[in-house]
C-alpha cells in the first residue's frame, strides 16, 4: 500500500504543480462565479465551492506532506553520503536532523563562530 500511495502522491504532485492544473482551478472558480447570479448567490451556491475547496485542500495536505517527507529524506541521505565521502568532514553531522532544538542551536553557534574566525573577526550579520 505504501508503494502505491507513493506513486499516487508523486503523480498528483507532478500534475498539481503544472500550469494546466492552475488554469483548471482558475476556470472552475470563474465558472462558479458566473453561476452565482443564476443561483441568486444562495447558500447552496456558496456551499458548493466551500465544500469542494475544503475537500481538495484536506487531501492535498497529505499528498504534499508525503512528497516533502520523501524529498527531505533523500536530501538528508545525499548530504550524509557527501559527509562520509569527504576526508576531513565531520561525520558526526550525519543524522543531524535527529538532534534536539537546543543541540541544533549550539551547533549553529559553533558554525557562526567558525565563520567569524575565517572572516578575520568580521561579521556579516547586520548590527542590532
Amino acid at each position: 500500500m505504501r508503494e502505491a500511495f507513493r506513486k499516487f502522491a508523486h503523480r498528483v504532485s507532478l500534475i498539481a504543480g503544472t500550469p494546466w492544473a492552475f488554469l483548471t482551478s482558475l476556470l472552475v472558480i470563474v465558472a462558479w462565479g458566473l453561476l452565482g447570479p443564476g443561483y441568486r448567490y444562495s447558500d447552496t451556491w456558496q456551499l458548493i465551492i466551500n465544500t469542494g475547496t475544503t475537500i481538495v485542500t484536506f487531501l492535498m495536505v497529505f499528498l504534499i506532506q508525503n512528497t516533502q517527507n520523501r524529498d527531505a529524506t533523500a536530501i538528508h541521505l545525499k548530504l550524509d553520503e557527501l559527509l562520509r565521502a569527504v576526508a576531513h568532514a565531520r561525520t558526526g553531522l550525519v543524522g543531524l536532523e535527529d538532534l534536539s532544538d537546543k543541540e541544533l542551536e549550539q551547533l549553529h553557534a559553533q558554525f557562526q563562530s567558525i565563520a567569524r574566525k575565517r572572516q578575520g573577526g568580521r561579521t556579516s550579520d547586520p548590527p542590532g
